[in-house]
């Protein structure tokens, strides 16, 4: 990888390290965690300009590291001009937020926190722009949605800031789930998940009847991510959050991803009639609309809100239009819209900070005491209204010449029109933001009496409006960030000459009417105010909402109706829709014929079969006597290990037969606490129709296993068996298997059967300190069970069998390597030898001889296993990639070690851990409802029994 290439990574990382720094710099004070804040903000800002030379040279920048190549799966950068200009975006406006977050939150406000969501954010939004891998893109585009749900739901105190975020995580992560179809279906079409090579494959993916899924899919995810009508309503509900926040989600990033999304998809969605008519339309209503929601918004905030709504419109827009004159122009409007709407923002919070109010009708005549706002606030509403000498006002002009000249349906004055409509209401709102706020007289009767804010509030937004009219006076300074852009979306070799006057053309006359029509609407605001409130109109919160009712309520029906604590009704689901789904996959075709005839049946397996049929239906016909239909399991259980055997497949033969030894045990242990004859028998009609399932489901089984075993299949055991000794150091398959090939598959199963453990364990806790302990408490153990609970000869025969077992289990555990056995069927025979010990001598004789607790030997298991899988790392091996050797020491004969020992003795532990912690966590159910227990293991005593008892009470 290159330099750059590594740069870009370190880009893509830092404000993820970054985030880690806040919360702790808050203990060394505010202006610490602000400036720990914005170390990694800077140098991820330089080392973005040190690569900014080379991009705006025409140059890409890429950087990779394979994952899982095979599934496209891998960490896959690239910089190019579009990447470089919302990077640097991110950046800046991060930095400069971080100033201003600094003075704004007050001390109650957990800062370190704050800037904790803002790195997260910043990590996530960099992500999305630089990622050359769309199954990246798709992580990062997800992980927006939920930093900016921490954000916008910062004051939780406030019941319209935790609605408002999940308003935002509901539409935009639904936005986000369709857009992963989208994605995947562009992948599938260009044969890679790689952007870049996406990008190349524009006319495949325009030819392809999957275009329009994968179209309207995608733009739903942007859409929703920029506030799209009908998706604009979460954005203004999303103002709860702090003006920072608004500031640097709702103006410069996040909502503009969509938007970004858009372009980024230009080269390959963009040219065809959906796209013109399904982007360019979407983002003519959003304007018009948001624009004039806008007028009539008396809160600061909401009104910024809906012109926010309306300019993404206008981008969406000018890139639906599909030219490259209008992508130039909408690349431009993405920085002035930065400029302007940021400094607006962060003005409107300076107001609300310094007045204690957003209400425009309560403010007015600002100007006389807070004149440095004032002057920021004009500049920045005069740059959206698209006065001249203001940036606003040149990419405005470009967006009404692209209109001017635009068909919609075959009518060339309807997207003119309301291109100058949307224009006009934007002036407007730009003009009362101006007059209603600051201008007319000086009131007193402020909620609280306003000044400027200190220098470190208002130097953010002073520099942004600096830019505004730096830009605005001298556009060309703007054209190589402008120009590497447009061409990164066009995929051309263009070269857009930005300026101030470009004579006298249609947009400028469409120009002219926008301004004079918007000062003459505010002229008239007063009115139409009144006129607005009284008409009726439909309101998308409350549309929403209905919405999302609707959806409640129907799931919890569908929850009433299929949960209901049954545990047949849930299994009967499941394996209906397990064999329905099975079904359609084994008729959809492509089986060959038979190619193997039936084997000979011996008369000794063909009586096995009988046996084991006629235990499986006993176990149906006696499945209300509970110690019956254990002994039929158990009866089963060891007929399936005998076919094993015959079968040759004797790892399955010892794990099977162990299982069942110890299930046996656990369960003979759990049902002495349930009836013992079943207390409610099911309808006729529920047996009929469970057995039915039942015979449905297994014959269904059968149907695939006799489908493979008539067929000659290939399979991965040939290379198993291959690579067995060669690649793993073991003559045994199936162990190999285990610790090597399926190493992480092990990993896994040995987690959750610790997990299952302390489930366990912490089910009995609660149980015996939660209503259940008084139903124990009376429960009747005052009878005489047995004249010999711990009979002589079963405590002398268990305590000889248990150093014998121990060894068979050692014994099974060394050999597992190359013959049957290993560290899973070893701690199955240990835990026997122990289960029956607790049998023979009782619970309290054994545990009181119990050397180490369950809950470490689980612990301990899973680490040795992890380790010895992170080990493989040092020798730069994949995850439990096992290594071993063979060693020769006279006058012993030569022996193998290996790493795989080691992890099976991780599995020896956890196994073994797992299973008695689950005897111990059973058997405390008996001792806390006041069973006795002897004091020595062949001792009764009825009347010391009683004596503990009374004394117990």
């Amino acid at each position: 990888m290159s330099h750059a290439g590594h740069l870009l990574f370190y880009i893509a990382l830092l404000p993820f390290v970054g985030a880690l720094i806040p919360g702790l710099m808050i203990r060394a004070g505010r202006t610490a965690s602000a400036m720990f804040t914005a170390v990694p903000t800077i140098l991820a800002l330089v080392m973005l300009m040190i690569l900014a030379p080379a991009v705006l040279r025409g140059e890409v920048i890429q950087a990779e590291i394979e994952w899982l190549p095979q599934l496209g799966l891998s960490a896959s950068f690239f910089l190019d001009g579009l990447g470089l200009l919302f990077a640097g975006m991110i950046l800046g406006m991060g930095l400069l937020i971080t100033l201003y977050a600094r003075f704004y939150l007050s001390g109650e406000d957990p800062m370190g926190q704050f800037y904790t969501y803002l790195l997260l954010f910043q990590g996530a939004m960099l992500g999305i722009v630089i990622s050359d891998n769309i199954l990246l893109l798709l992580i990062f585009w997800e992980l927006t949605s939920l930093s900016s749900f921490l954000l916008i739901g910062y004051w939780k105190h406030l019941p319209e800031g935790r609605q408002g975020a999940r308003m935002a995580l509901a539409v935009t992560g639904a936005g986000g789930l369709a857009m992963i179809g989208g994605m995947l279906i562009l992948g599938n079409i260009a044969g890679s998940y790689n952007l870049t090579d996406i990008l190349q494959a524009g006319e495949a993916i325009r030819a392809s009847e999957w275009y329009l899924p994968a179209l309207i899919l995608i733009l739903l995810g942007a859409f929703t991510k920029s506030a799209q009508f009908p998706f604009h309503f979460w954005l203004p509900h999303a103002m709860a959050a702090p003006t920072p926040v608004s500031a640097y989600l709702h103006s410069a990033t996040m909502v503009k991803a969509g938007v970004f999304l858009m372009a980024r998809m230009w080269p390959v969605l963009a040219g065809t009639d959906a796209w013109f008519y399904i982007v360019a339309t979407t983002g003519l209503v959003t304007m018009v609309l948001g624009a004039l929601i806008a007028l009539f918004k008396d809160d600061l905030k909401a009104l910024l809100a809906f012109s926010t709504v309306s300019h993404l419109g206008l981008l969406t827009m000018l890139l639906g239009f599909g030219t490259e004159a209008a992508a130039v122009a909408a690349v431009f409007h993405i920085i002035n819209h930065l400029t302007f709407k940021a400094a607006l923002f962060m003005t409107a919070g300076i107001v609300d900070h310094e007045t204690h109010t957003r209400d425009i009708k309560r403010l007015g005549g600002l100007r006389h005491l807070m004149p440095v706002t004032f002057v920021i606030g004009t500049v920045a509403a005069l740059s959206m209204a698209g006065i001249p000498l203001f940036n606003g006002f040149l990419s405005k002009e470009m967006m009404l010449e692209e209109a001017s000249h635009t068909d919609w349906f075959g009518s060339p004055y309807a997207v003119p029109v309301l291109a100058t409509l949307g224009a006009l209401l934007s002036v407007a709102y730009s003009l009362r933001f101006i007059a209603h706020v600051f201008l007319g007289p000086q009131r007193d009767d402020y909620p609280h009496k306003p000044h400027d804010p200190p220098f470190g509030m208002w130097a953010a937004p002073a520099l942004l409006a600096t830019l505004v009219v730096v830009i605005g006076v001298a556009p060309f300074l703007a054209e190589g960030v402008v120009t590497a852009a447009a061409n990164a979306v066009t995929g051309s070799d263009l070269h857009p000459h930005l300026k101030i006057w470009h004579g006298v053309t249609p947009a400028l006359w469409m120009s002219v009417i926008a301004v004079a029509g918007g000062a003459l609407l505010l002229l008239m605001h007063r009115p139409l105010d009144r006129a607005w409130i009284a008409a009726p109109r439909p309101e998308a919160k409350a549309i929403f909402d209905r919405l999302v009712a609707g959806l409640v309520a129907l799931s919890r029906a569908i929850t009433e109706a299929t949960h209901n604590g049954a545990i047949s009704r849930y299994l009967a689901i499941f394996t209906v829709t397990s064999v329905a789904l099975g079904y359609i996959a084994f008729s959809g075709g492509g089986l060959s014929e038979p190619t193997r005839g039936m084997l000979p049946a011996p008369a000794v397996i063909v009586v096995g079969w009988v046996m084991l049929l006629v235990a499986t239906v006993s176990v149906v016909g006696m499945h209300h006597h509970r110690f019956r239909a254990l002994v039929l399991i158990g009866i089963i259980g060891l007929a399936i290990s005998a076919g094993f055997v015959y079968l040759s497949a004797p790892d399955l033969a010892l794990t099977q037969i162990s299982v069942e030894t110890v299930t046996i045990m656990l369960l003979l242990l759990a049902l002495h606490f349930l009836p013992k004859t079943t207390p409610r028998e099911s309808p006729i009609g529920l047996k009929l129709r469970d057995g039915l399932i039942a015979l449905t489901a297994g014959g269904g089984v059968g149907a695939l296993a006799y489908a493979f075993l008539v067929r000659d299949i290939e399979t991965i055991s040939d290379y198993h068996v291959a690579n067995s000794y060669e690649g793993g150091g073991g003559t045994n398959v199936v162990n190999v298997i285990l610790v090597d090939f399926r190493g992480y598959d092990t990993y896994g199963e040995i987690i959750v059967l610790g997990i299952a453990g302390f489930l366990i364990y912490a089910l009995m806790h609660a149980l015996l300190n939660g209503p259940a302990a008084r139903r124990l408490k009376n429960t009747d153990y005052d009878q005489d069970r047995s004249r010999d609970r711990h009979p002589l000869m079963m405590v002398v025969v268990t305590r000889v069998l248990m150093p014998i077992a121990i060894v068979v289990g050692i014994y099974i555990f060394l050999r597992g390597h190359n013959q049957p056995g290993g560290g899973f069927v070893a701690g199955l025979v240990v835990a026997i030898a122990l289960l029956m010990q607790y049998m023979a001598s009782g619970f309290a004789w054994t545990q009181e001889r119990k050397r180490i607790e369950y809950h470490t030997l689980i612990g301990i298991g899973v680490v040795i296993a992890g380790l010895t899988g992170a080990g493989a790392w040092l020798a730069g091996q994949p995850f439990l990639t096992s290594a071993y050797t063979y060693v020769h020491l006279p006058p012993i004969e030569e022996f193998e070690l290996a790493t795989a020992m080691l992890f099976d003795l991780g599995v020896f532990m956890t196994v073994l851990g797992a299973v008695m912690l689950m005897l111990y966590s059973l058997s405390r159910i008996a001792r806390y409802a006041g069973e006795t227990v002897n004091p020595d293991p062949m001792d009764y005593d009825p009347g010391a029994a009683a004596a503990a008892r009374d004394l117990e009470d």
